[in-house]
């Protein structure tokens, strides 16, 4: 019985950290570089998550990640996806891509 393997991975990206779930991490054939593939996104349902869709806009075609060792803060093995995410680098504060209403001051 083979059992499929999940991954959480979290990196820096101009300014923000993302993460996102793979089902494939390795070395690159690009040196300094990590590969991320077969990106995982959570199926359609009643209710959208803003974030998770702007993850699908913008790696949704992508067939793997070449990410540069530096920018990764950390990859872990997962049993269960969880929220696809992006926050401020800074605040450590969930970043809401298209935010409804008014700003709060």
């Amino acid at each position: 019985m083979s059992t499929k393997r999940l991954y959480k991975i979290v990196f820096a990206n101009q300014s923000k950290v993302y993460e996102l779930f793979a089902k494939s991490v390795s070395s690159s054939d690009l040196y300094g570089f990590i590969r991320v593939g077969e990106l995982s996104f959570e199926a359609g349902g009643v209710v959208v998550d803003p974030t998770e869709e702007r993850m699908k806009e913008e790696f949704g075609n992508t067939d793997a990640l070449h990410l540069p060792m530096h920018s990764i803060v950390r990859v872990e093995e997962v049993k269960e996806r969880g929220a696809a995410k992006i926050r401020d680098s800074v605040a450590g504060e969930k970043v809401v891509p298209f935010q409804i209403g008014p700003t709060p001051r």
